[in-house]
């Protein structure tokens, strides 16, 4: 899979991505962390922080968090 979304159960700005990335038929995976920012190691070591949301798109080498940024590279890019 070359589309990951790191979320957070819970999350409103997780689930618009996540719905933005379901109705262009998006493929991706999704990877739930932990509610503690402290325990989100991977999406600090994907990331450089441990805020979610965070879209990793492998194909293109992008890595992105910010929800408003991942949004619009989700619409520009992927639709």
């Amino acid at each position: 899979m070359s589309i990951r979304l790191y979320a957070l159960d819970g999350c409103p700005w997780c689930e618009k991505v996540s719905d933005a990335l379901d109705e262009l038929d998006v493929e991706y995976e999704t990877t739930w962390v932990d509610a503690l920012h402290s325990d989100r190691n991977e999406v600090k070591r994907v990331s450089g922080q441990r805020g979610v949301p965070v879209l990793v798109d492998e194909e293109r080498g992008v890595t992105m968090a910010e929800s408003a940024n991942v949004l619009e590279y989700v619409e520009r890019t992927l639709a």
